[in-house]
């Protein structure tokens, strides 16, 4: 970014907290689109199944529920409506998120 700020994840993989609000409807009625979220850095929060995380998926960033945790530590990531999105490694894992503001 120009005016020196940190995106989300690199501001996350500097353990800061961040806030933003993402748009979309794969979330719903979890998130909606445009409610401000917080998410906190990985490993600072405990990541299990129907936890939200911030990751990338197949080259794509996004804000998605962990729907399994496989048995070699990678994780699972789906919309809130079904749709496995794919596996991620602990490494693609950015942040948690612990609450959604209106």
């Amino acid at each position: 970014m120009s005016d020196g700020m940190l995106t989300h994840v690199e501001a996350l993989k500097q353990g800061q907290v961040v806030k933003f609000r993402p748009h979309g409807n794969s979330m719903v009625p979890i998130v909606l689109s445009g409610q401000l979220v917080t998410v906190v850095p990985f490993g600072s929060h405990p990541i299990e199944v129907d936890s939200v995380v911030l990751c990338k998926v197949n080259g794509r960033q996004m804000l998605h529920k962990v729907t399994a945790i496989g048995s070699d530590g990678r994780y699972q990531i789906s919309n809130n409506h079904g749709h496995v999105n794919g596996w991620c490694t602990p490494s693609n894992v950015f942040g948690v998120m612990i609450a959604v503001e209106p």
